[in-house]
């Protein structure tokens, strides 16, 4: 009796993947495109007055991204 479900895992296999195959197409549909993603591409730096130097020196302005309140949006 316990060798039942190892025989019957086989037969299974096949229902298991068409199961599988709307979460896939699911997934794939959440995965942003590679235009979504460009901003991963910018050498973002953290240190502002790090950041100031090499603006100045390069003289290019800063785009300041911050945030006020707490970072999950909490208050």
């Amino acid at each position: 009796m316990r060798l039942l479900p190892l025989l019957l895992i086989p037969l299974l296999a096949p229902v298991c993947r068409a199961a599988d195959e709307p979460f896939m197409k699911l997934h794939a549909l959440m995965h942003p495109t590679p235009t979504e993603v460009k901003w991963l591409e910018i050498d973002w730096r953290t240190d502002l007055w790090e950041a100031r130097k090499e603006a100045s020196a390069k003289g290019k302005p800063i785009y300041l991204w911050e945030m006020d309140g707490h970072p999950l949006g909490c208050t």
